[in-house]
């Protein structure tokens, strides 16, 4: 387990590997096999090429349902109307890749549990970009049964809620249970290879206190990837995004609390610095010179006339967290996220925590 660290004033450091909630057993763990990094077998890319591999022999006769739409070009959705739809050839190619590709998953899955850190876990949801499809939700239940049909006893399901929300309502439990006493949301940043998204995300502690209502009350999204730009372009436009979102909080009436929670790739170090991983985010932000909560502090210093206080986790971290609420039936669970890369996260519950606030 990473070193504990927590100010004295309860906000939980850059990275911290005990929160309010849970203990955090392991993040971005990047296993390795003969053939590289496992995480590279269940990623979004992976699907496709699978897809691509059960398109060749039909292409080779000329009977590929898919035409010539290179796989790459297929989107999700179009997958999704196509298991739903009437053109059974098409539909047993994309049921064969699901197949596979489940398959990967089990594989993967194993070799997570078999290291200490995931040893005992008692159930695993999934979440990124593909569950939030037809396709993922297949796969994740198909893997499921493969695995129970192995002995292993572990549940896997679906993140509850979408991905996108996911990504920002988590980084509520990055907040120390404090600030909510006199505010009634926060601002959240999602930072992926891809996108940017910030919200600002409602607590509704009146209606559940452990988050379990909570809800995106509103977003702004950008995909960074389109415009490739600099680093320093890549944080203006995101201090712009927040400052717009405060705004609009404000204007609502909300009671914003003066807290921002970034989840962002990579292994985040206590002093808010990447350590490695965040190789597919506009420029340079392993570098020992760049630290973006000090350049959102420095750039939004107070909200509602209280000072800004930012903290960063893995992604992958905070889109687990977001499944605090319901996971209070087991004790030790994990997350996988499956999206340009494979997220994970290990977590223990600290004795239902949560429940006194």
């Amino acid at each position: 387990m990473r070193d504990e660290t927590i100010t004295t004033s309860g906000i939980a450091a850059h990275g911290a590997s005990r929160l309010p909630w849970v203990e955090i057993d392991s993040f971005n763990l990047e296993l390795k096999d003969e053939e590289g990094f496992l995480g590279d077998r269940v990623n979004k890319a992976a699907f496709w090429e699978t897809l691509e591999e059960w398109r060749k022999p039909l292409r080779k006769s000329g009977e590929d349902p898919f035409g010539n739409e290179p796989s790459e070009n297929i989107s999700k959705k179009d997958l999704d109307a196509i298991l739903a739809g009437d053109d059974a050839e098409a539909s047993a190619v994309v049921h064969s890749a699901v197949e596979d590709f489940a398959q990967e998953l089990v594989h993967v899955t194993r070799r997570f549990l078999k290291t200490k850190a995931w040893d005992r876990t008692e159930r695993i949801v999934v979440g990124g970009g593909f569950r939030a499809s037809r396709l993922g939700e297949l796969a994740i239940a198909r893997a499921e049964i493969v695995l129970k049909a192995g002995n292993f006893k572990v549940e896997i399901l679906p993140i509850h809620r979408h991905p996108d929300d996911a990504g920002l309502i988590g980084a509520l439990h990055l907040a120390p249970s404090w600030i909510f006493e006199a505010h009634d949301s926060i601002l959240a940043v999602d930072i992926g290879g891809t996108n940017i998204r910030c919200g600002v995300v409602e607590t509704r502690r009146k209606k559940a206190p452990d988050f379990s209502k909570a809800c995106v009350w509103e977003f702004e999204l950008w995909r960074h990837a389109d415009d490739e730009p600099t680093r320093e372009i890549a944080v203006k436009r995101l201090v712009k995004m927040l400052k717009d979102l405060i705004e609009k909080a404000e204007d609502e009436g909300f009671k914003l609390a003066p807290f921002v929670g970034v989840a962002c790739p990579g292994v985040i170090e206590s002093n808010g610095s990447i350590k490695k991983g965040a190789q597919n985010l506009p420029g340079n932000w392993e570098s020992s010179k760049f630290n973006l909560p000090a350049s959102l502090i420095e750039a939004i210093p107070r909200i509602g006339g209280h000072e800004t206080v930012v903290v960063m986790h893995n992604d992958g971290v905070v889109q687990g967290l977001s499944e605090v609420p319901f996971m209070q039936d087991v004790k030790r669970w994990g997350v996988l996220t499956i999206g340009t890369g494979l997220g994970n996260a290990r977590f223990t519950n600290r004795n239902g925590s949560w429940r006194n606030g």
